[in-house]
Formats: C-alpha cells, structure tokens, sequence
C-alpha cells in the first residue's frame, strides 16, 4: 500500500485544492447555464432529457 514519505506542505495542499475547487466551480456554472437556456427553450445543444 503507498503511504506519503513526507508532509505535504501547506502551500502544495492549497494549491490543489484550489485546483479542485475551480473545476468543481467551473462545472457548476456550466451546469446552471444549461438549465436556464433549457428552462428558457433557448437550447440548440443535443443533451437527452429523461
């Protein structure tokens, strides 16, 4: 099983979460942009509703 070596420090840590947090949010935007031109009938993608 991998274990870490060494502590990661504080500033790698933050910067991959903020990584993370960026696509989380970006994806998330995205998401809700769909939603609304669905909702709005201002659609032209080709996603398939059920």
């Amino acid at each position: 099983m991998a274990v870490p070596k060494k502590r990661t420090s504080k500033a790698k840590k933050n910067a991959r979460k903020s990584v993370w947090k960026k696509k989380a949010d970006k994806a998330a935007q995205k998401s809700l942009s769909l939603a609304k031109s669905v909702l709005q009938g201002k659609t032209t993608s080709d996603y398939l509703f059920y």
